[in-house]
């Protein structure tokens, strides 16, 4: 039996993810930033909430089919940039994005992905969304929307929540940085992990060479063994409102702004122009003391529903939290680290296993508190002050 078949849970996945690919690597991908506080807040979050199962439903049939955007999709789930996945396995994004097109789901490519944006919009196929960072010279971003917008790109996400580097002191203790620098320490980390030597890092060396950020500008597309020029140009802590609005002038269709986690941010955000929000903590690897944003979630949705649609990413684990994140108003999730941990055992077959990992416990959860469809969750399968905070919030739009 394959390692991939005796994974019956993300938890399984994480654990042979961590297995084969090298600490330095795992460990950009797994951990948040200084004490991991808040990773471990944004799961306990969801633990907190329960819920209270509506019976005698017949539940025979159910679907995990919603529409985001005007698309349809098979589950309300979409993969979230994930700057690394090149590294996880050999062209990661593109296996990312494949994977999501046979789930029927939306891809999200980021702006630090080692395969160009044009590569990805030619060889995956499926519904493709591309996130961006708004770097301190305007033009370079500016250039790069035009890039995904000529790409056909759908969505375009800015992520908003990373104004300066954050403090990630792991990665100076486990040897591994990008750029990379090939310690001692780190090439016997990856001379200790011979399944991604072998489907990572040989690949890229037989064919391509040392992978890139493909969609960085010109003169900072270097492979990860070199630093560039100084990255003064890509600073991203001068962002503000009115880039947002400069760029729904110049993005033709849909905008999201991705890293909201207090409700009047949500309202300018909307003001701006933005046809939606992620409500995010960047999965908990920026501030360490962040709210997790399941605890947020519904005072935004309340402040934007249903001029905006409401996403939520940042510790999701089991279809269950997807039931929560529903009940709670969001109209879907975004995942990002377990796919990559799939990806890590099998590129694009690991990935979808993860999602189908998803998609039969979210059926399942479904079923067993009563709701045969997405759109029949609820606030009020939810008990506690969360489940009040979005009940009112229901009633007040239904009034509205």
């Amino acid at each position: 039996m394959s390692a991939l078949a005796r994974c019956l849970n993300l938890a399984d996945v994480r654990e042979h993810a961590r297995r084969r690919l090298p600490k330095g690597i795992f460990e950009f991908i797994d951990r948040g930033a200084e004490d991991d506080e808040a990773l471990a807040h944004n799961r306990e979050a969801f633990r907190r909430i329960k819920l209270k199962p509506k019976v005698l439903i017949d539940v025979s049939s159910r679907s995990a089919e919603t529409a985001l955007f005007g698309r349809a999709h098979a589950m309300p789930i979409a993969i979230a940039p994930t700057g690394a996945a090149g590294l996880v396995w050999y062209e990661g994004e593109l296996e990312l994005a494949r994977a999501a097109a046979a789930a029927r789901i939306p891809f999200t490519l980021a702006t630090r992905s080692m395969t160009s944006l044009e590569d990805i919009a030619a060889k995956a196929g499926g519904t493709l969304w591309f996130q961006l960072y708004v770097w301190a010279e305007r033009k370079l971003s500016f250039k790069l929307v035009e890039r995904a917008n000529a790409a056909g790109f759908e969505v375009l996400i800015v992520t908003v929540d990373v104004p300066v580097a954050p403090n990630r002191e792991y990665n100076g203790r486990n040897g591994f940085s990008l750029p990379f620098n090939p310690t001692v320490r780190a090439l016997l980390d990856m001379l200790a992990h011979p399944h991604w030597l072998l489907n990572v890092m040989s690949r890229y060396l037989l064919t391509t060479g040392m992978p890139r950020y493909e969609n960085m500008p010109g003169e900072h597309r270097e492979r990860i063994t070199q630093g560039g020029k100084p990255l003064t140009s890509l600073r991203g802590d001068n962002i503000m409102w009115d880039d947002i609005q400069e760029l729904r002038r110049r993005w033709p269709r849909t905008l999201i702004v991705k890293g909201i986690l207090r409700a009047e941010d949500a309202v300018r955000a909307v003001a701006c122009g933005a046809d939606g929000v992620v409500v995010s903590n960047h999965g908990g690897r920026c501030l360490d003391s962040a709210v997790a944003p399941i605890d947020v979630l519904p005072e935004i949705v309340d402040a934007v529903s249903p001029r905006a649609t409401v996403l939520l990413d940042s510790g999701v684990r089991r279809g269950g939290d997807i039931v929560k994140a529903l009940a709670l108003g969001a109209s879907a999730v975004l995942s990002g680290r377990p796919c990559l941990y799939g990806m890590a055992l099998a590129g694009k077959m690991g990935a979808q296993h993860v999602l189908e990992l998803l998609r039969q416990e979210l059926l399942t959860a479904m079923g067993q508190v009563g709701c045969p469809t997405v759109a029949d969750l609820g606030p009020e399968i939810v008990d506690g002050a969360a489940a009040k905070a979005a009940r009112s919030a229901e009633q007040v739009r239904a009034f509205a």
